[in-house]
């Protein structure tokens, strides 16, 4: 499986171009706007020429006594003021529509990525850092747009206004023209020359900052914690490392990109005493350049330096978007869950068989599961036992293809796992363990997730099914009631009778249970144990327990050590045989009556 750690981009010219090219293609569904927006832009950098120009005939004219028409006192300073009116007026519109248009990509670039988020295997999860994973889509996405629109912005607009006044010089003075551009050759090379190094440096800030937020997320969700075990200076410690290489990495990247405008300034200047120079042996020489020209020449070769430097500064933004566009790509482009199945399964009847199915995750030293030969009757209830690291909760996540078996197969009703199509597969498995999951919405959401059209009336059956509707009604505002970040305003128990709730709702009829009702207190467990006694009935329970107390009238007890299956019976046979589950048992029992 590549995950998209795996997926990276060469800082080659043709990668590159590929690269900004997959860019613009988010751009192009808003063509008109943009293709607007460069229109508006290029009125705005067409004026850029008419400052300097009108400074000839304000010169020449406008101070010699003689100035008429348009050079008259009054006319002329009118139209510099309509000059920089359009220019105001045609730039907000150019600056409106852009914006528009970048954030409509980082919209879409951030729906991409989350629906390929929500399709990545187990195994991405399992390798991945939460906090790396939301400073992609959180943060990486927005360096994009430097590279989608505002380069696209600063290039076409500083361009036209560079084509004008260039255009301009010319016609003043060719000779003098030709001078200012030898500025060019050097800035092109230094442009080349800090393009790695810029790049380099953006993918060191964005890795930086998806420590930080790796470091902000595991602060925020291990607290208490932090605070019963006085790690605030250990963890204050972790943050000020992490904001220390995001401010070496940015400081890094700071140099690279400032570099650039002394390296302009300095081409410029040697330009600007040539041309001064040349200029005024021209003038002894008798050549008949006024006064007005050569001001307005000046003036527009340094009106040109401006926009030289922001086409020569594009290189930053655009390496830092290139940077940021090689991490949202490699995200969009991970290879979500297989699902080569072309079998959809409706409603099962609940018979599971493992046969062979050995499991081996990836750089481990031995395997998890090996040659495990089990099966499930439909309506029957099965219950995995064994020390930790047994193999009971890897061989529950093979059901539902949280991972793959790496030899073997796993069959429902007669038809391999892996020949059904995941939706069908999923839908007929319901889930309930330890660590319940709920989301920071109603109780009703959290019952009715992933369900559409459920009735008022199936939620109260579902939780009264569930020993959650008292507590429900209890509340400030029923089953409108806002549960907080996973539950937080719950109990422990109240937390999983939900999740039974959920369970009972979607009604799927294979049922896996992975410690349910660990960690709950005598009577939280009796609720709990009570509304699980309702779930399990008349559906195929795959019950990973830790209690062995809950699972006496299981119809089968499969006894696991080391990835294999040591013993298997029933409540009794197994105590009869005194075996590896009767030791289990029995020190269960002398530890509750100590207790």
């Amino acid at each position: 499986m590549k995950s998209s750690a795996d997926i990276t981009y060469s800082s080659t010219p043709q990668a590159s171009r590929q690269l900004y090219l997959r860019l613009l293609r988010y751009v192009r569904p808003y063509w008109r706007v943009f293709i607007l927006a460069i229109v508006f832009m290029a009125i705005t950098a067409s004026t850029e020429p008419l400052f300097p120009a009108l400074m000839k005939p304000l010169l020449d004219s406008g101070f010699s006594g003689h100035a008429s028409g348009i050079y008259s006192s009054w006319i002329l300073p009118l139209i510099i003021v309509g000059v920089f009116l359009v220019r105001g007026l045609f730039g907000f519109f150019a600056d409106y529509a852009l914006a528009w248009v970048a954030n409509k990509v980082v919209l879409d670039l951030r729906n991409d990525m989350f629906k390929r988020l929500v399709q990545l295997p187990t195994t991405f999860f399992d390798n991945q850092s939460s906090g790396s994973v939301m400073s992609r889509i959180a943060y990486d996405v927005t360096g994009v747009t430097g590279a989608a629109t505002g380069v696209i912005t600063v290039f076409i607009k500083d361009t036209f206004a560079v084509v004008g006044l260039l255009a301009w010089m010319f016609y003043l003075n060719w000779k003098l023209s030709l001078i200012a551009l030898i500025m060019v050759p050097g800035i092109a090379l230094a442009v080349v020359g800090f393009s790695k190094r810029l790049r380099a440096t953006s993918r060191g800030v964005q890795h930086a900052m998806g420590e930080i937020m790796h470091v902000l997320e595991e602060s925020i969700e291990a607290h208490k914690v932090v605070k019963i075990f006085g790690g605030q200076a250990y963890e204050s410690k972790r943050f000020a490392h992490a904001s220390g290489m995001q401010r070496s990495q940015t400081m890094r990247q700071t140099i690279a990109a400032a570099a650039l405008g002394p390296i302009v300034q300095i081409f410029a200047a040697i330009a600007l005493a040539t041309i001064i120079t040349v200029a005024i042996q021209q003038s002894n020489a008798g050549d008949k350049t006024t006064v007005g020209s050569f001001v307005s020449f000046i003036t527009a070769m340094l009106m040109l330096l401006a926009p030289l430097k922001r086409l020569t500064d594009i290189n930053a933004p655009l390496q830092r978007g290139l940077a940021a566009a090689e991490s949202v790509f490699s995200m969009i482009d991970a290879v979500p869950e297989d699902d080569f199945g072309t079998t959809t399964l409706g409603r099962a009847n609940g018979n599971v068989a493992f046969r062979g199915v050995h499991l081996r995750y990836p750089g481990a030293s031995r395997e998890a599961l090996a040659g495990i030969n089990l099966t499930l009757p439909a309506g029957k209830t099965i219950a995995l036992v064994g020390a930790s690291g047994s193999g009971k909760t890897s061989l529950a996540n093979l059901l539902p293809r949280f991972y793959h078996p790496t030899a073997g197969e796993i069959l429902i009703d007669g038809h391999a796992i892996e020949s059904l199509t995941l939706s069908s597969l999923r839908a007929n498995i319901a889930l309930v363990s330890q660590d319940v999951v709920l989301f920071n919405d109603t109780v009703a959401a959290n019952i009715a997730y992933g369900l559409e059209n459920v009735t008022q009336t199936e939620l109260i059956e579902a939780a009264k099914a569930a020993h959650a509707l008292e507590f429900i009604e209890n509340m400030p505002d029923g089953f409108n009631t806002m549960v907080g970040e996973n539950g937080v305003k719950l109990s422990g128990g109240q937390r999983q009778r939900l999740a039974i709730a959920r369970a009972l709702l979607k009604n799927a009829p294979i049922l896996v249970l992975d410690e349910a009702t660990s960690a709950l207190d005598t009577e939280s467990e009796r609720h709990v144990q009570a509304a699980l006694d309702s779930l399990i009935k008349n559906r195929t329970t795959l019950v990973v327990a830790h209690r062995l107390s809950t699972i006496e009238h299981a119809d089968r007890i499969i006894v696991l050590e080391a990835g294999r299956i040591i013993e298997e019976g029933c409540h009794a046979e197994l105590l009869a045989l005194g075996g590896a589950y009767a030791n289990f048992y029995h020190m269960q029992r002398a530890t509750e009556t100590q207790a």
